[in-house]
């Protein structure tokens, strides 16, 4: 009886200290969000081991410690709603729900991915799944976001859209033209700046005016919210708040995730302007690390279910990879074909 009651003193002090977004999500939508930070962590060692091993050509840009920001951000989202993504756009393409073996399939330059091996890393597509794209200019899924987010309000539909890009954009032109557009016409978009210190090996500190790159949304009124990248209840909590606001038909918000890319720009980055010693604090503040921990503390998952999660996570990957080399290579008589739609 005594350990009856100690367990469920136990289970209210969990309810109690349960954040509001955990309340809205279920106990599968929490451990999905999780096998999701994990698959994109793995499909990207797996990535770069695979180009290590000369089976992936020219470059790769990881975003190794910004999982959580792409999960959260895409939990309030359906296959109705859209995606623009960036050059450093994995994560946001499985937390939209594409399948890790086509975009390895993609990587590795074959038919079966999702670009037909034409896009590579940087240019990654799933309109089914409404991603619009990754995109290897600098803030250029911006303005397509926009467009997009306009279509569906001429529609009549209640779909949103949210535009994921970096610090390094907030300094575009096109980053300004389209907030602006986007206020004036109160359209149903989220921009989502994934600001993780540096735009190549150029800090914010030495780029940007503004000590906050939310800081610029009260220019075009609307609101300007700082999240904690690395925190995925922060992020989804902004996620919700912001893509609410969308759909009903109160304009769009701007929300600044700040995180941390433990890998270098890209794969050419010898990584000579930061310290050993930021990385390092960086990485003890590891998003996956630090969501496992939350949910153990609140009673939602097990370490053995974590352990699960994982495993399933290492056999979907093996099988992409497995995928990828068996997939043909396109034919030298077809590289005109697939690249413009009909």
């Amino acid at each position: 009886m005594a350990q009856s009651t100690t367990n469920k003193a136990a289970a209210s002090a969990h309810a109690a200290n349960l954040p509001d977004i955990y309340r809205r999500l279920s106990a599968d939508d929490l451990r999905e969000a999780l096998r999701k930070m994990h698959l994109i962590r793995r499909f990207e060692e797996s990535a770069e081991e695979s180009y290590m091993r000369g089976l992936i050509h020219g470059t790769m840009h990881l975003s190794i410690g910004q999982e959580a920001s792409a999960v959260g951000i895409c939990m309030p989202l359906s296959d109705a709603d859209y995606i623009t993504s960036t050059h450093r756009g994995h994560g946001h393409c499985i937390g939209k729900g594409a399948e890790v073996k086509k975009m390895l399939a993609e990587f590795f330059g074959k038919e079966d991915g999702y670009c037909r091996g034409r896009g590579g890393s940087m240019h990654i597509a799933d309109v089914s799944k409404g991603n619009l794209g990754a995109n290897g200019i600098v803030g250029g899924g911006i303005p397509i976001a926009v467009g997009a987010a306009l279509s569906m309000k001429k529609q009549g539909k209640d779909s949103v859209v949210v535009s994921f890009f970096g610090d390094g954009a907030n300094n575009e032109g096109a980053f300004h033209e389209a907030l602006n557009m986007a206020a004036v016409w109160k359209l149903p978009v989220v921009f989502v700046c994934e600001n993780n210190g540096y735009g190549m090996s150029t800090s914010t500190k030495r780029s940007t005016a503004v000590p906050n790159i939310a800081d610029r949304a009260s220019a075009y009124a609307m609101p300007g919210v700082i999240v904690d990248g690395n925190n995925f209840a922060e992020v989804a909590a902004a996620s919700f708040e912001a893509c609410d606001r969308a759909r009903r038909g109160e304009g769009p918000t701007l929300i600044e995730s700040k995180t941390y890319r433990i890998r270098g720009h890209s794969r050419s980055d010898r990584n000579r302007y930061r310290t050993k010693e930021e990385i390092e604090s960086w990485q003890a503040r590891d998003p996956i690390g630090i969501f496992e921990k939350e949910l153990t503390d609140l009673g939602l998952i097990t370490p053995e279910e974590i352990e699960k999660v994982r495993a399933e996570v290492e056999v979907e990957i093996a099988e992409g990879l497995e995928f990828a080399k068996a997939s043909p290579s396109p034919s030298p008589s077809d590289v005109t074909r697939y690249v413009y739609t009909d």
